[in-house]
């Protein structure tokens, strides 16, 4: 059975991590969020967060959001390809619920799921 962690090899801790994901990302977004996504050379995938006060002004509402999307990559982790993934919040964002959030999110990993298998199919 596969362990459901959430442990810090699997997050993006460096600014240099979270650079070379911004550098030529897969892009997969709604109009409240986008998940970013560049292949790495690690045996797992990551996850890096960015919730700017600029689109929610108090802490808790950031890290309500950080909360249910690690979250969410902690239950799919094991689908995910090897990738390293940036989530960057938006504008309106704070104004979804947790369900809506959560399957929001779902849809993109699905997405992202969808785009990997395309990039490996093209090579």
């Amino acid at each position: 059975m596969n362990k459901l962690t959430f442990s810090r090899e699997l997050r993006l801790l460096a600014p240099i991590q979270f650079k070379a994901v911004f550098e030529q990302p897969y892009r997969a977004s709604t109009a409240e969020l986008t998940i970013l996504a560049r292949q790495n050379c690690v045996n797992t995938p990551r996850l890096g967060l960015t919730v700017a006060k600029k689109h929610l002004k108090r802490a808790h509402d950031r890290n309500r959001i950080k909360r249910i999307v690690r979250e969410s990559f902690r239950l799919k982790q094991h689908q995910l390809p090897n990738f390293d993934f940036v989530f960057v919040a938006k504008h309106g964002i704070g104004k979804l619920d947790n369900a809506t959030l959560f399957a929001t999110i779902d849809k993109l990993w699905t997405r992202h799921i969808r785009l990997s298998q395309q990039a490996q199919s093209k090579n």
